[in-house]
């Protein structure tokens, strides 16, 4: 088992060290193809008019974008070794990684309780599906998934905002805590977190409903379960303890395989919700064209991606030892 483990986790990390040079590499590519000018986009409109065209390249050579691209892409990455990553010049030219440090611990408590709530929901309407397939319960929950799939999160998360905040005035619409907040204290933190959790597990539910619903349909017409039926076992310890359980181990490699669409919901809700978190700051660093900020981000964003799926791999391994990565 260690060792079906510590194999995993090496052949992950050897695969890894190339794939995040393609990534970032890639990242200054675009970069540097694009039509926008970080210098214009930092002074604004305004600031263009008043700045003179000396005064322009000389901020384009104190950030080093008059330098060739290799130049530019060995410099980023010699100090990020060294723990520099930069100003993001989008917020006030803070450090990125002082930035990073303060916001991704809320990142990572929305998307732990989204991803939770998510499961919640979809284990149950899932398994229930399954039980009679064509249903009426089947039919109710399969066509709610497929509903829910097709609707944007963004979209989602206004309708939310728009009954619950707007029209019922039960919860924040946006936020960490109530605008004049001294402290950031839990209740608050707890109330505001309710509508942008809710609707990242919402918009990410539809794919783990129907992939409950399937592995439990199979698992029930399998020989062990029908064994379990003649012995005369009750249905619910059937359909919990011999087909949930089976069907679920599955369900840590989607999980694992979900991350880069639980990244994407998490920076379109954090960005409706004004939440202070990293993904939202991906957009700002976007439209800023701040790209210290957004190739620090970006590579976290793949770090993350690649952390998922050795965790996924990792899972399984623990779960079924019969399992072993190729």
């Amino acid at each position: 088992m260690t060792a079906a483990i510590a194999r995993t986790v090496g052949l992950r990390l050897a695969a890894a060290v190339p794939l995040l040079v393609l990534v970032s590499f890639g990242l200054f590519l675009l970069g540097k193809a694009s039509p926008f000018d970080p210098v214009l986009q930092y002074v604004g409109d305004a600031g263009a008019a008043r700045v003179s065209t000396e005064d322009l390249a000389r901020m384009r050579a104190n950030w080093g974008l008059d330098q060739p691209l290799l130049v530019q892409y060995w410099e980023w990455a010699t100090n990020l070794f060294s723990g520099d990553l930069g100003n993001a010049r989008s917020m006030g030219g803070r450090p990125v990684g002082e930035l990073i440090g303060e916001r991704l611990g809320w990142t990572v408590l929305l998307t732990t309780v989204g991803l939770a709530g998510a499961l919640l929901i979809s284990i149950p309407l899932g398994t229930l599906a399954a039980r009679r397939p064509g249903g009426l319960v089947d039919r109710a929950v399969t066509w709610t998934g497929y509903v829910l799939e097709a609707i944007p999160t963004f979209w989602l998360a206004l309708a939310a905002i728009a009954v619950f905040a707007l029209t019922l005035g039960a919860l924040p619409s946006g936020g960490l805590t109530d605008a004049g907040a001294g402290t950031v204290q839990a209740a608050d933190v707890a109330r505001h977190l309710v509508l942008p959790a809710s609707v990242l597990a919402v918009s990410q539910s539809p794919w783990f409903i129907l992939y409950v619903r399937e592995t439990v349909t199979h698992t029930l017409a399998e020989d062990f379960v029908t064994g379990a039926r003649a012995r005369g076992l009750p249905e619910r310890m059937v359909l919990v303890r011999h087909a949930l359980r089976s069907g679920l181990l599955p369900l840590i490699t989607l999980a694992g395989a979900r991350i880069p669409e639980l990244i994407t919901g998490v920076t379109l809700v954090e960005a409706v919700f004004s939440w202070p978190g990293v993904a939202g700051a991906t957009v700002q660093a976007a439209l800023a064209v701040d790209f210290p900020l957004l190739a620090a981000l970006t590579l976290l964003a793949t770090v993350t991606v690649l952390l998922g799926n050795l965790a996924a791999d990792v899972g399984y391994t623990l779960a079924d030892p019969r399992v072993r990565l190729r």
